[in-house]
C-alpha cells in the first residue's frame, strides 16, 4: 500500500474533500450523541412517549434486574452520556459504556429477533455500538470540549 495520496476522480472537488474530511469525524461523534439523547430523555423525564416505570417494566420481563436503578442508568447513559459524546468530554469512557449497553440491548434484547430493525432485530444497536465503539479507539477528536482542555482519557 502506497503512502502517496489518492487522486480525485473529479479533479474540481479535491480542494473541498481535503478541507471537509477533517468533519467526518466530529460529525459521527455528534450525530450519535445527539441521536441516543432522546432515548434518554423519554426514560428519565417522560418526554416522547417514554417513562421510567415501562423502561422498567421491559427489564423485568426480559430478565434484567434489578430492573429499575438499570433504568435509570440506561437512561442516564443515553441522555448525559449522549451530551458528553455530542460535545466531546469524557468521550472515551462515556463511549465505553455506551459500547457496553448496546452490547447488551443485542445480545439480551433483540438477537432473538434476527438481524433486520423492521422486525425488532439486532441491527440498529449493534451499528450504534460498533459506532461507540470506534469513538472508544478514536478519542475526541478535532472539535470537542477534550482537546479545547488539551486533556481526554
Amino acid at each position: 500500500m502506497s503512502d502517496h495520496p489518492m487522486k480525485p476522480i473529479i479533479p474540481a472537488l479535491g480542494g473541498f474533500h481535503r478541507k471537509a474530511a477533517g468533519l467526518s469525524y466530529p460529525i459521527i461523534r455528534f450525530c450519535t450523541g445527539l441521536f441516543l439523547m432522546p432515548h434518554g430523555a423519554g426514560k428519565l423525564f417522560g418526554w416522547f412517549g417514554g417513562n421510567i416505570e415501562a423502561t422498567a417494566g421491559f427489564f423485568a420481563a426480559k430478565g434484567l434486574e434489578p430492573a429499575l436503578p438499570l433504568a435509570y442508568l440506561v437512561g442516564a447513559t443515553e441522555f448525559f452520556g449522549g451530551f458528553f459524546l455530542a460535545i466531546g468530554v469524557f468521550v472515551r469512557p462515556t463511549a465505553l459504556a455506551v459500547t457496553v449497553l448496546m452490547a447488551v440491548a443485542v445480545f439480551h434484547i433483540h438477537l432473538a429477533n434476527g438481524f433486520f430493525w423492521n422486525k425488532g432485530g439486532f441491527e440498529y444497536p449493534l451499528l450504534w455500538g460498533i459506532i461507540a465503539f470506534a469513538l472508544v479507539l478514536g478519542g475526541a477528536g478535532r472539535w470537542s470540549v477534550d482537546r479545547w482542555i488539551g486533556r481526554e482519557f
